[in-house]
C-alpha cells in the first residue's frame, strides 16, 4: 500500500535542498552505547528505505541522488497504477546500481541486437560549452533532488521564476543501432540561457539558481518533453539549446557517460518576433550580426538541428525534433569551449569557472566570428589583451 501523504501524491520527489557536509563522526565506543556495546536503535544510521538500500545512509532521503529519487517515484507510481508493468520494470532496471551499463543502450528500444541497418543520419555532436552544470566544469545540478522534471521555468531549490515566451520542447530519442526504434529509458539533460542570455549556476547574480536545467526519461515512444522559454541571443552565438543524452538514468552520474552531446538551433523568423519584446532587450541587435552560416557551431551543418516551430510570441511556441543516435560509434566530443570567438550576453558580468578549450565560435574552432563581435576572449570570459571587459556571461562561442 502506498503510504505517501495525500499532499505528496503526484509529487514523488522530496523538496530539493542544498547538499550539506556529512554529519560529524559518531563518538567512540562507550559514549551513547548500551552496556552490551551496541548503538541504541534511535542512534543507529538508517540503511534501507522501502526495502531498498540507501547509497548514502548517513544523509537524509532527499540527498540520496537522482537514481534513488527515480526508483522511489516509479515504485509509488506503480502502487497508484499510473505506469504499466513493463515501463516500471524498464525504469527500475535502469536505476538499479550494478545492473545498468552504457553498453545496454543499443537495446534501449527493445531491439534484439545492434546489427539492424538504419535509414537515419545520426544527430551531429557538438560541444557542451563552458556552462553545462553537469559536474564536468564546476557545479553539478544532476546531484540535486528534483532535477528530474519537465517544467524548467523555476529553480529547483528557490522560488525564482524566469520570464520569457513559453517554449514546449519535445525530443524523440531514436536508437539507430536497434533498427531506428524508440530508445525507451534514455535519459536527457537539457539546459539553456535565459531571456537575458544568462546561464543559471554560472552567470553573475544567478550563481545560486538552477532554472532552465532539467532531466527527463524517455517513455515507450522514446519521447521527452520540457516546458521552457525561448532563449535570448548573446553576441557571437545563434539562439540555441544544449542537451546531453545518456543510455539510462544510472549513467547520468558521470557526464562522460553521455552517448550524445549536441545543440538545437531556433529559427530566425520566430527569433526576430520574440526579440522585439522588452524582456529580450539586446537580443535583436546581437542576432542582426549573425547568420546560421557564420555561427561557430552551426556553420558546418544545421539542417538536422534546426527546430521547426508552431505558435507565436503571444501564446508561445512548440516544436518536436528527432534525435537519432548510433550507439555503436564513439560519441563526438567538442570540449567545453571558452576561447576565441566568445560571445557576450545582453547584460551582466562574465561567470567564473568557464575554463576550457578554444571555443568553436572563433578562428581556432573552424567558425568565423560575426562582424562586430569581439575578436576573442580568454578562458572563462576573461578580458582579451588590449580589449574591453565583457559586459555579460560569455558562452565561449558555444
Amino acid at each position: 500500500m502506498d503510504h505517501t501523504p495525500h499532499h505528496r501524491v503526484g509529487y514523488p520527489f522530496p523538496a530539493a535542498r542544498e547538499h550539506r557536509a556529512h554529519e560529524p563522526a559518531r563518538p567512540e565506543r562507550g559514549a551513547g552505547e548500551n552496556p552490551a556495546g551496541a548503538v541504541p536503535v534511535e542512534d543507529a544510521p538508517r540503511n534501507r528505505f522501502e526495502g531498498r538500500s540507501l547509497t548514502r545512509p548517513e544523509e537524509d532521503l532527499e540527498d540520496q541522488g537522482l537514481s534513488f529519487d527515480i526508483a522511489t517515484a516509479v515504485t509509488r507510481r506503480r502502487a497508484l497504477g499510473v505506469l504499466g508493468g513493463g515501463a516500471v520494470a524498464a525504469v527500475l532496471a535502469a536505476c538499479t546500481a550494478g545492473e545498468a551499463t552504457s553498453s545496454g543502450a543499443s537495446d534501449g528500444g527493445g531491439a534484439s541486437n545492434g546489427t539492424s541497418a538504419s535509414s537515419l543520419t545520426e544527430m551531429p555532436g557538438e560541444t557542451a560549452g563552458p556552462y553545462p552544470g553537469d559536474g564536468s566544469n564546476g557545479p553539478d545540478v544532476l546531484e540535486t533532488s528534483g532535477v528530474e522534471r519537465s517544467d524548467l521555468t523555476t529553480s529547483i531549490d528557490s522560488d525564482t521564476t524566469v520570464d520569457g515566451v513559453p517554449l514546449e520542447i519535445t525530443m524523440n530519442i531514436i536508437d539507430m543501432a536497434g533498427g531506428d526504434v524508440p530508445m525507451e529509458g534514455a535519459t536527457v539533460y537539457l539546459w539553456q540561457c535565459d531571456a537575458a542570455g544568462r546561464y543559471s549556476m554560472y552567470s553573475e547574480g544567478v550563481e545560486n539558481e538552477t532554472y532552465l536545467r532539467g532531466v527527463q526519461i524517455a517513455d515507450s515512444a522514446g519521447q521527452v518533453t520540457f516546458t521552457s522559454i525561448f532563449p535570448g541571443c548573446y553576441a557571437g552565438r545563434w539562439p540555441h539549446l544544449h542537451f546531453e543524452v545518456f543510455p539510462d538514468a544510472e549513467s547520468i552520474v558521470e557526464a562522460s557517460n553521455a552517448i550524445l552531446t549536441s545543440q538545437i538551433a531556433l529559427p530566425e523568423d520566430a527569433s526576430n518576433e520574440v526579440f522585439s519584446l522588452e524582456e529580450y532587450a539586446g537580443s535583436a541587435e546581437n542576432l542582426a550580426q549573425l547568420t546560421l552560416e557564420t555561427d561557430g557551431i552551426f556553420s558546418d551543418s544545421f539542417a538536422q538541428q534546426l527546430a521547426v516551430l508552431s505558435g507565436d510570441s503571444a501564446s508561445g511556441y512548440a516544436f518536436s525534433i528527432d534525435i537519432p543516435i548510433d550507439t555503436t560509434t564513439e560519441p563526438e566530443t567538442g570540449g567545453m569551449g571558452g576561447g576565441p570567438g566568445g560571445g557576450r550576453a545582453p547584460g551582466g558580468e562574465p561567470p567564473t569557472g568557464g575554463e576550457g578549450d578554444p571555443g568553436e565560435g572563433g578562428p581556432d574552432g573552424g567558425g568565423t566570428p560575426p562582424e562586430g563581435a569581439p575578436e576573442g576572449s580568454g578562458p572563462g570570459g576573461e578580458r582579451p589583451a588590449g580589449g574591453d571587459a565583457p559586459t555579460a556571461p560569455t558562452d565561449g562561442g558555444e
